[in-house]
């Protein structure tokens, strides 16, 4: 499969500002069938440049496994529902792994 085939398993990152919104994406993707399984990864730190300052936070990162079929709608809602203004959302597709467990994130986001 090729990146762009919509059959791919896409990984995505996405970094939050608390466990609550972690929580709230979480289900609504899973629950919406946008993403198969999302991982909550506690008390990241993130150092970055934001508005001319560097910045650290301690955050949730969002580990999110869908397809490039969905990969549109899932960042759409993402977008609806993330509190930053500019959120992170960074999509690797999945070259290699377990056959069996990509087809079951391939079921998972089938309507």
């Amino acid at each position: 499969m090729t990146p762009t085939d919509p059959a791919t398993v896409l990984l995505c990152y996405c970094s939050c500002p608390d466990a609550a919104s972690a929580q709230a994406i979480a289900e609504a993707l899973v629950g919406e069938r946008l993403a198969a399984c999302v991982n909550r990864l506690p008390a990241v730190h993130s150092t970055y440049r934001w508005q001319g300052a560097v910045t650290r936070d301690s955050e949730e990162l969002l580990l999110i496994k869908t397809t490039a079929a969905r990969f549109d709608a899932l960042k759409a809602r993402l977008l609806e529902l993330h509190p930053y203004e500019l959120p992170e959302l960074i999509a690797v597709p999945v070259q290699h792994g377990h056959e069996a467990y990509l087809d079951w994130v391939r079921a998972g986001v089938d309507g």
